[in-house]
């Protein structure tokens, strides 16, 4: 018979290389799921419990961990060991753990501990808009997430939003003197001021100039989030 279904495992020597993996433990590893965010830019929720936080030794701990409904991404239970988390992505935890996945050290996803505070929010980054029926305004974010709302925004913009839900509670423009999070690449993880932001050209990609621990670099916009005005308005690092 024909092969049915697609593969729930991938070979380690061709998982992402931000993965926190033995590469020679074993031939293969979870896999990400088509779902929020582009597998090569994600983990898989299984992972993250047992690479990254080392809640579990084995895979079958993790579905224990998961089929007891014990885990939430971004406020909603789930249970897939193979749901994508990535950049910005709140998972909490039944034992009163709560993590945040941003860029560290130059490691595109690390979890950063936060407080009960925050866990009711989410910085998403505008990645797309469109004009729908009654001339009304559809956000397309980072992680997949859309919102028809009247309030005027920009391509690249951020929003905080409530969750589960997709509620904004501030913006944040994209825009020279704001601060900025470098989200991937050997700065990944970087917080620091936007100082200029050159339009793109046919040979050049939209580029933003950062400046942080006294030196400047200067990057593609997709590279750069905007994270507050004089400060980061939710912990990011």
């Amino acid at each position: 018979m024909g092969k049915k279904g697609r593969d729930t495992r991938v070979k380690r020597q061709l998982a992402p290389t931000f993965w926190a993996i033995k590469r020679k433990e074993g031939q293969f590893v979870m896999r990400v799921n088509p779902g929020p965010h582009p597998g090569k830019r994600a983990y898989p929720l299984g992972m993250v419990l047992r690479d990254v936080l080392k809640l579990a030794n084995t895979g079958y701990e993790v579905d224990r961990i998961l089929k007891a409904d014990k885990v939430k991404v971004d406020g909603v239970i789930r249970s897939d060991r193979n749901f994508a988390i990535g950049l910005m992505d709140v998972v909490e935890l039944a034992m009163g753990q709560t993590y945040r996945m941003v860029p560290k050290n130059g490691v595109s996803l690390s979890p950063i501990a936060i407080d009960e505070a925050e866990k009711g929010l989410k910085l998403l980054k505008i990645t797309s808009k469109t004009i729908i029926k009654g001339k009304k305004m559809q956000y397309g974010f980072h992680d997949s997430k859309t919102l028809i709302s009247d309030q005027i925004l920009k391509v690249g913009d951020s929003c905080v939003v409530s969750l589960p839900g997709v509620n904004i509670t501030n913006h944040i423009a994209f825009e020279k003197g704001a601060t900025a999070l470098i989200i991937t690449g050997e700065n990944g993880g970087s917080v620091g001021k936007i100082e200029d932001i050159q339009d793109g050209v046919f040979s050049l990609p939209k580029r933003a100039l950062i400046s942080f621990d006294d030196k400047s670099v200067e990057l593609p916009v997709e590279m750069v989030m905007a994270v507050g005005s004089d400060r980061p308005v939710i912990r990011v690092s």
